[in-house]
């Protein structure tokens, strides 16, 4: 079991910390980062100093070194913010940063984690394709050996921070005559690398100042020591980050949900109609309340998969389960406040309507709800099948 990093004194302090760095440094430049789309270079040189980049980075690397029950902590508090505040550390935190530490070598977490874990580096994971995105296994970006080398040509789409990346963890085939990810492997790739180039970035409907945009590789040359782990094993290098991810994600929808009641409970404190407050109204407070219980049992699911992660448990069903069950009861949540703030929530400096937009993507990236749901359905089977 992995060991906590912190003391529960220490622990509660950092917490409180983070609590008030979002409640006086980031939800007051929400609007502006919605408007410019971009966070301001002193909200990013804060993050760093505090170590954000790093929080589930080992300490021998510069980082935190949470462990997963802290680390979730640490998002329930720090995605209370518009989620592209963490969307610009999210990387360094997960699917980037795990797969160098778990399966790079040596000299490739010496050379890339110290950066990632100070946020001097950035990172950007690249699975996804213009014709691979749940069907990941389709991929076709092709790595084709060439003495001491690879030669990459393909396409990656809807990759977050690309714009701002220095590398890039990139799923690739390696062998043509295996199908899904059974002939995948992964790579290292630096920004500077002759052949790889950055699409300009994509306009979306929400998460302003996070950026994404598609990885081009047109005959990018790279050494065969840029590899991940074993080759034909990149496939197993994703999933294994994007279970840690999924975790993260259901964090990060239980961190926003938190903040929409509080905006819905605000708002229907102060609006008075009818003579009185229209949270006194009990239509208005079964909308609070049904928030509230989802969001309850959604930080009790991103938890338990936490710690059985600690544990050195698989976790991809219950990953997939918090996932599911935290990005569909966000985007409910998001609806109601919405709705309890009537006309208002629908104008664009209503912090509900930027969160409403925000929120909706949740249900898609590092795996659709659908996905999710065949992955336990899967499982489900698999194991019912193994007991006959």
């Amino acid at each position: 079991m992995l060991a906590p990093a912190l003391d529960s004194d220490t622990l509660a302090e950092l917490l409180q910390t983070i609590r008030r760095f979002v409640s006086d440094r980031l939800i007051p430049a929400e609007e502006r980062v919605d408007r410019e789309d971009e966070i301001p270079d002193d909200i990013l040189a804060e993050m760093k100093a505090m170590g954000l980049y790093g929080i589930t980075i080992p300490a021998e690397f510069g980082g935190l070194g949470l462990n997963a029950e802290e680390s979730v902590q640490v998002f329930f508090e720090l995605c209370r913010a518009a989620p592209a505040f963490r969307s610009v550390t999210g990387i360094n935190n997960g699917l980037g940063s795990s797969s160098i530490l778990h399966d790079g070598n040596d000299g490739q977490r010496a050379k890339y984690v110290r950066p990632l874990a100070t946020g001097e580096l950035i990172a950007a994971f690249c699975l996804t394709e213009p014709d691979s995105g749940s069907d990941a296994g389709a991929l076709t970006t092709s790595a084709v050996r060439d003495g001491d080398h690879f030669v990459l040509n393909g396409t990656k789409r809807f990759i977050t921070n690309a714009p701002q990346a220095g590398i890039f963890i990139v799923m690739a085939r390696t062998d043509p005559t295996k199908a899904g990810g059974a002939g995948v492997s992964a790579f290292v790739v630096e920004r500077e690398t002759p052949g790889l180039s950055v699409a300009k970035p994509d306009r979306k409907m929400g998460q302003k100042g996070a950026h994404l945009a598609d990885v081009i590789f047109d005959a990018c040359r790279i050494p065969a020591s840029a590899m991940l782990g074993v080759e034909g094993q990149g496939f197993k290098v994703a999933m294994r980050a994007l279970d840690r991810g999924r975790i993260h994600i259901a964090a990060m929808c239980v961190g926003i949900s938190e903040r929409l009641i509080d905006e819905g409970l605000s708002y229907a404190m102060a609006r008075p109609q009818f003579g009185k407050p229209i949270a006194d109204f009990q239509l208005v407070q079964a909308m609070l309340a049904d928030s509230k219980a989802e969001t309850y049992a959604g930080r009790c699911m991103v938890l338990d998969a936490a710690r059985r992660l600690d544990r050195g448990e698989r976790v991809s069903i219950e990953a997939s389960c918090a996932k599911m069950f935290a990005s569909e009861a966000c985007g409910r949540i998001a609806d109601r406040v919405v709705q309890i703030h009537g006309g208002s929530g629908y104008i664009s400096e209503c912090a509900a309507e930027r969160l409403y937009r925000d929120v909706r993507v949740f249900r898609l990236y590092e795996g659709t709800t659908q996905i999710q749901q065949l992955i336990i359905a899967r499982d489900l089977i698999k194991s019912r099948r193994a007991m006959s």
